[in-house]
Parts: structure tokens; sequence; C-alpha cells
């Protein structure tokens, strides 16, 4: 079956695009513009040494809706990120965080080189506007020593400034179904010696469920400055207001029968979220001599969270604290890398009843409060990879992390024998790595063996009554990747391929016993391995038009190797929560006369929802298109316009899954978070060149 589909997505894809560009090519009289660009992306690697990662850049973003954040990172094999909403991400790599039942953890994130993981290894993709990255690049898995050793791995963030000697004014204005509009304004201008960039971008829509609006306000700025031929400082500020309503999850009877719906209770108490959210940063690079660099950064994070629930009302304020330092030096033909980077973060939360059943029709009311925490929270991560090239070829690397995390929580609303105050510092761990990569023509292969590590989550550090729990552990495994990649054809193919597979011991498990209560254990072996495929042809049909046809495969072989809850054991079943099988698939038309088609395909296979494996999601197929047009208008203007279609044959699927749900005083237990139905959007870009 596997196959078939594959051949039918190909021709499909193939057919479309001929069809649709044969009218184009027909002008003997088109130049090629400036704004085309018919070569791959250059982006620079940020992955230490020889590391393998994953990159995408503008040309992939500019293939989706630029509120669609997960289509366009979902293009990388091996990640898959399930959206509940707007609001509401949750990452995977390589099934690593597929066990969370909300948001993003395992992994590790860098916004321009600073982390922007909270204390607790939670990571916030949705602070970040698509519209002002330049690319994000990803390292699967613990390899990459000097961002993290997470299991799940790390995610790079990095903004796009002006090409030296350019001044740019760019607005992209883009409005769409669910009376969604977008509009980001940007200023941008490089020169010797300095650089800046300065956007604001405002969003709303009314979203596809009931209960489902979502409004954003964001404005970053990013700036460097020269102080001297070896001395660069620079600054960024990203600030991020949005209130977002939480139509929640669906049970099956209503995910099939009208998924607009929202759930009741949250529909009852119009539940949402209100976040304002604000990452400054100041890092300073100087080159010590031609063999030694270093860069450092301080920043501080702040966010102010107000969620309105059915169950309760969270108020909770975090206020983050941060340095980072990086040498990179050489010793004759090895390369070097020593830092540390150290987080600390202050997190306040009070719960208080919500009373939005007095409340006359009228939402959420807070009641009284319940209880009044604090929590300090420490980790520090000390880091070195070693790079020597044995030969011309072959290249060895060596790294190790240290980690150390503490805890520290207060409970400031009971007291005398109520009270739950404790301390909880996890020991010391130690996380090596050893990378081998071998270049050829037209390609390489490399190898890595690597430990790494998550931390438990605040809701897996504590139980349902606060209490610290003293025998959570640490999840740690070991990793064993084999890959590479070549160029044949004359370049035109490219091939890349990675098997790998990921032992996992001390599994964290959030075991659901209440509405809102969960409590975290250490509940034995996970095995992850699996085969990440990624193809991609480059077709000059023409002196004005390049076909670029890809296709990524992910096979996860997933399964839990020794779990044990209670009188139940689920050893050998697959891990809940994650596709066996998934496809990205696509093709890009370029022409000269500055159109540029992309037609998207994305496949997931059905997903086991309970431990028992006794319920799966359906598997499912969804089509987007979108169409380019760019233009030059005298010297200094150039227009824009695009417009695009998603979910093309209105398929019914659940973009994000809830696992091992519970239903509650007699109601279906919850599931699914649909996706959006049949959906368009179209915009308009114009750039100013001073």
């Amino acid at each position: 079956m596997l196959p078939n589909l594959i051949k039918l997505l190909t021709g499909l894809i193939l057919f479309c695009s001929f069809g649709l560009w044969g009218q184009l090519v027909k002008n003997d009289t088109l130049t090629r513009l400036d704004e085309v660009i018919l070569t791959e992306e250059v982006i620079p690697k940020k992955a230490i040494g020889i590391t393998p990662s994953s990159t995408v850049g503008t040309a992939t973003f500019e293939r989706f809706n630029p509120v669609d954040v997960p289509s366009a990172i979902n293009q990388i094999s091996g990640v898959y990120v399930l959206s509940g909403a707007l609001n509401t991400n949750r990452i995977t790599i390589r099934g690593v965080g597929a066990r969370t039942p909300f948001g993003t953890d395992k992994l590790r994130l860098y916004f321009n080189g600073i982390p922007v993981t909270n204390g607790t290894g939670f990571s916030t993709i949705e602070a970040f506007d698509l519209e002002n990255l330049g690319s994000l690049e990803v390292i699967k898995g613990p390899k990459g020593t000097a961002y993290g050793t997470n299991l799940g791995g790390a995610i790079l963030l990095n903004t796009k400034l002006a090409q030296e000697g350019r001044t740019r004014l760019v607005n992209n204005f883009t409005a769409g179904s669910f009376n969604m509009f977008k509009n980001n304004v940007s200023f941008s201008h490089q020169e010797k010696g300095f650089g800046i960039k300065v956007s604001y971008n405002h969003l709303e829509t009314d979203g596809f469920r009931q209960n489902n609006r979502f409004s954003r306000d964001g404005v970053l700025l990013n700036s460097n400055v020269a102080l001297s031929a070896k001395s660069t400082l620079g600054v960024v500020i990203n600030y991020i207001d949005y209130t977002a309503q939480i139509p929640s999850s669906l049970g099956e009877t209503d995910f099939r029968e009208d998924p607009r719906r929202a759930a009741a209770n949250w529909l009852a108490a119009r539940g949402f979220e209100a976040n304002r959210y604000t990452l400054a940063g100041l890092y300073h690079n100087y080159q010590l001599s031609d063999q030694l660099k270093n860069t450092t950064s301080i920043f501080y994070t702040y966010l102010d969270h107000d969620e309105q629930r059915p169950f309760n009302i969270l108020e909770e304020i975090t206020n983050g604290f941060g340095f980072r330092s990086m040498f990179e030096g050489k010793l004759g033909k090895a390369e070097y890398v020593l830092g540390g980077e150290i987080y600390k973060d202050e997190y306040e939360w009070g719960i208080f009843r919500n009373l939005f059943r007095d409340n006359n029709g009228n939402g959420s009311l807070r009641g009284d409060q319940i209880s009044e925490n604090k929590e300090f929270r420490t980790q520090l991560n000390l880091f070195g990879t070693f790079t020597y090239p044995i030969t011309t070829q072959f290249s060895v690397q060596a790294g190790l992390n240290f980690n150390q995390t503490e805890y520290d929580f207060r409970d400031l609303f009971n007291t005398g024998d109520a009270n739950t105050s404790a301390e909880r510092n996890f020991d010391a761990i130690f996380l090596p790595s050893l990378g081998l990569s071998y270049s050829f023509t037209n390609g390489r292969l490399y190898a890595n063996l690597s430990r790494g590590f998550s931390n438990p989550s605040l809701e897996e550090t504590l139980t349902p009554d606060g209490i610290i729990n003293p025998d959570i552990a640490q999840e740690t495994g070991t990793s064993y990747e084999l890959g590479g990649q070549v160029r044949i054809f004359r370049k035109r193919l490219l091939l890349q391929a990675t098997l790998y597979r990921m032992d996992i011991n001390n599994l964290l498990v959030a075991q659901r016993v209440g509405e809102d209560q969960f409590i975290g254990r250490n509940a034995g072996e996970t095995r992850h391995q699996g085969l990440e495929l990624d193809v991609k042809y480059r077709w000059a049909i023409s002196k004005e038009m390049l076909l670029t046809p890809y296709v990524s495969y992910t096979l996860n072989d997933h399964s839990f190797v020794d779990f044990v809850d209670g009188d139940d054991d689920f050893s050998g079943n697959p891990l809940t929560g994650v596709p066996k099988n998934r496809i990205n698939s696509g093709v890009d038309v370029a022409h000269t006369a500055g159109f540029r088609l992309s037609l998207t395909h994305q496949y997931v296979d059905e997903i086991s929802l309970t431990d028992a494996n006794t319920l799966r999601s359906e598997a499912f197929n969804v089509f987007n298109a979108r169409l380019n047009y760019r233009t030059p208008i005298g010297n200094r203007f150039t227009l824009g316009l695009n417009f695009g279609v998603n979910n093309v044959f209105n398929s019914r699927f659940a973009q994000s899954v809830l696992i091992n749900a519970v239903g509650f005083g007699g109601s279906e237990p919850r599931y699914f978070y649909p996706g959006n139905d049949l959906n368009y959007y179209g915009g308009v870009r114009l750039t100013y060149r001073l």
C-alpha cells in the first residue's frame, strides 16, 4: 500500500506541475530577475564541527501560510510537530517528547545563540514569528554537545539581517479564511561595522473551531555594532503579547460529527490563555587571535501567563536569567570548542477556583485562591568538543557535556505541617559523544555515538498534592547513528539517509489522575529506532524554469522494552503518540518571470493513543498549494503576491492527539485536536530598497 501511495503522489505532483506551468513557458522574452533565486539557499551551519544537522530556510517557509509554523518544521524527516492550535504545539524528535501531554520538552531551543528553554526543559516555539526567521536548524538526538545533549536534541532559530550595503523596508500583509489577518513590517540596514533589524507583527484570527480566537502582537529588535576590528557587540529583544482562546480536545463522537466544536466545559468557561513574553539578550564576539575567538551572551526572559481553565484559574510569572560563553579555537589541524551556560529562573504560580458556573453564562470568574507557590530552578551545562582531521577525508570528533540541575520548591500558601516546601537536586551527570565523518567526491558518511538526558517537567517533579516527588529520576539514553549523503547526476540529485537507534532508561511518564492532575514516575525502558530518508532533485527544464521535486520519509519503529504499570504489562507495545510512517513530499517550480509554485503533501500514519494499543487515530493525507509572484517596480520597489490553499481535498484529520485520555463524570475521553478544513489565504509583499 505504501509504495502505491508514493507512486500516486509523485504522479499527481508532476502532472499538476506541468499542467499549471505549461502556460507560463510560452513567453520566450522573459528575463531573469534578481528576486528569483534558482540555486539552493546558502545557510550557515551552527552545529559544531562535524555534528550532523538539518536546516530549512526562507524558501521552505514560503511554501506555507506564514502562520503555519508546524508545516515548515514538518518538512524535516524525524521531526514531527503536533499542533492543537496556534498556541498549542508539541515538537517531537525521533519520538522523544511524544508522551508529553501539552507543550514541547526534552529538547533545547536557541534563538540567535541564546537558550530560551525554561528551567524544567519546556520550549515555546510560538513565541517567535516565522516571518522574522532566516533559518531553523535541528540537531536530532543528544549529539549536540554544545547545545545541551537533551534526548530530543536542539532547535536553533536564527534571524536574517540585510546584505551588507543594503537598506530595506518590507511590509508583508496576509489575509485568509477564519477571518485571519496578519501583517509584518520590518526595517533592516547593514553596513560595514553596523547592522540593525526592527520588525513589528500583528496576527488575529477567529480560528476553525468554537472558542478559538487568537490575537498576537510582537516586536523584534536585532542589532550589532563593531567596537573594533576584533570586537562586535550585539543586542536582541523579542517581545510577544498574545491572547488565545482554548477549544481543547474532542472525543471521538464530536471529532467525527462536528470537529468545529469546542469541548463543552472549555466553551462554557470561555477558556483562554494570555501571555506576555520578553527575551532580552546582549552578546559579544571577540577575536582573541587568529586561532581563538569567544562568543559570550547574557540574557533575561520574562513570562506573564494567565490561563482561565474550567477546573481552575492559573496565574504565573517566570523570571529567567542566564549566561553563555563559548571559545572556539585551533590547535594545528585540530579544532576545539570549550564553553558553558548557566540558566536560573524564578517561577511563581497561584491557582484559584473558577466560578464560571455561577457567572450567568459570562465565562470564567476568579474565586478563592487554593495555592501559592514559588520554585527556584538552576541548570548548569559545561561542554567541550575536539575535532581532529586524521586525513583530508576522515575526521573524528569527541565531546563531553556536564549537567547539574537543582529545584528549590517553596509552598507560600500552607503553614506548619501542611507546608510542602522541599528541594530536589539531581546527581551531576556526564554525557560523552563520539562522531566520525568520511568525505568523498560529492558526499560524505558519518557515524555518532552519544549519551543524553531529559529532566522531569514541573508536573512530574510534584505530586498532585504539591509535594516534591523524591523518587523521580532523570531520563537517560544512548543514541547510535549512521548516515550519509551524496549528490549524483551532475549534483542534481541529493540523497540523504540516516539509520538510528536510541535506548532510553527511566522513561518519564505523566500519569493523569484528575482533570488537571498528573503524577510523574519512571516507568522502564523504550527503544527508538528508525530510518530517515530525503530525496531532492533539481531539474532545469529550460533557461527560465527550474523544477525541484522532493520526498522526505520517516520510519519510526519505537516500542516499550520494559513498561509495567500496576497489573498491566505493556512491554513490546508500540510507543504511544508516534506515527510509524510519515511522508512529506512536494515540488517547487521557479520561473525567471518571477513565479514560484509550491505543491506540498503530508502523510501521517495512524498513532497509538493508549499504552495498551487498544485505540489508534486514523492515518491521513493533507495537500497544500501556494503560488508566489515577485517583480520589480522601478529601481527601488519590489512587489510580491501570493495565494495559497490548505487542505485542498478537505480531509478530516487530527492535527494533534492526547494519549491515554480519561473521561470524567461519564464523559467520553477526549483524544483529538481537529485540523483545519479547506481554507485559503493570500498576501501582498512590498519591499523598498534604499
